[in-house]
């Protein structure tokens, strides 16, 4: 049984699914850290930007299960982090982190990396046997923490558009247990080095 609170007890944080009800507190996390939205999106935090991570979801093309969006809170109750998990996307067993950012002030700190080990545990116990993602190519320090994570390459996506800016992504895929990957690029056929799927 899913464990739907996600609720981590840590010495130092906490998390929680989030609601309509949180989105406003998002907005203010997303207005106080804008790095990843600067580089990602080429432009400054909107003011509906939480809103757009409630409303916006994938296309139909590639479905998925569940959609979970996770706040991480320290001991004085404030947001520190976020990410958008999805569940058996494009395949079953396999898990989408659509979004994983923390505070600008943790970095180099450790945090970010507890807090992840968190999120992988949690993901892995409740069915998945792959995590994937996509990370912004030059995006060094993105690229080095996923890799630090046990995250490869499996394709490149070229031409995404970003906010008013277009990348080229690299998708990265974690095999949990005694998965492979091997066994997740025949699954997820998308996903092939020689793939030219959106």
């Amino acid at each position: 049984m899913l464990d739907h609170h996600i609720l981590v007890s840590s010495a130092d944080f906490s998390a929680r699914e989030l609601g309509d009800r949180d989105i406003p507190a998002l907005q203010q996390f997303y207005t106080e850290n804008p790095d990843y939205f600067l580089i990602a999106n080429g432009m400054p935090v909107r003011d509906d930007e939480a809103q757009r991570e409630f409303d916006d979801l994938p296309p139909p093309y590639m479905p998925f299960n569940r959609r979970y969006i996770v706040g991480f809170y320290d001991n004085d109750n404030k947001l520190i982090g976020m990410t958008d998990v999805l569940s058996d996307f494009l395949a079953p067993e396999v898990w989408q982190i659509s979004f994983f950012i923390v505070a600008t002030s943790l970095h180099g700190s450790g945090k970010p990396r507890a807090m992840y080990d968190q999120l992988e545990n949690w993901i892995a116990r409740n069915g998945a046997q792959w995590a994937r993602l996509g990370v912004i190519i030059n995006n060094t320090k993105a690229e080095r923490f996923w890799e630090k994570h046990g995250y490869r390459e499996v394709r490149k996506r070229l031409g995404v558009k970003f906010g008013c800016v277009v990348h080229d992504l690299r998708v990265m895929v974690k095999p949990f247990n005694y998965a492979t990957l091997d066994e997740y690029l025949q699954r997820v056929e998308r996903d092939r080095p020689e793939s030219t799927l959106p």
